[in-house]
């Protein structure tokens, strides 16, 4: 399997430095990053760690949840994944990721609902990004759509 590379350059100190992250295997983009932002409500155009663990879980999921359905008899034929990931204190000192809300919303032939949760249930506990983050608690909310 292949390895994926993303780069970050960075200046300055934490509170008053930035950088930027670069998506270095697609060559998809360059993204700024800065702490400020990063722990700000309104993220003003920067991407943050936590964005980017987002993006990773959340196709990671729907890519793992389309192979289970599949397994299961059912053929998807839309998934709508979010994944929101929160930032906040380590009591050990610093920041840690203190959840991930993982929703997704499918338009599936061939299941029932229990047969849609789960799928659903089972890729959260499969999906590589989900293992990757072992001792963040992951809440999921799946449903089907008519």
């Amino acid at each position: 399997m292949p390895t994926r590379t993303a780069r970050t350059a960075w200046n300055g100190d934490l509170q008053k430095g930035s950088g930027q992250v670069e998506l270095t295997s697609s060559g998809r983009g360059t993204f700024d990053v800065s702490f400020p932002k990063r722990s700000a409500e309104n993220a003003d155009g920067t991407t943050s760690p936590e964005e980017l663990i987002a993006a990773a879980h959340s196709s990671c999921y729907a890519m793992q949840l389309s192979a289970l359905i599949a397994e299961a008899g059912g053929t998807p034929q839309s998934l709508e994944v979010t994944a929101d990931v929160s930032l906040g204190p380590d009591p050990a000192g610093g920041f840690r990721l203190t959840g991930i809300e993982l929703k997704v919303r499918g338009e599936v032939d061939g299941l029932d609902a229990d047969g849609f949760v789960k799928a659903a249930e089972d890729a959260k506990a499969g999906c590589p990004v989900s293992k990757a983050l072992t001792g963040v608690e992951i809440s999921l909310d799946a449903a089907l759509e008519s």
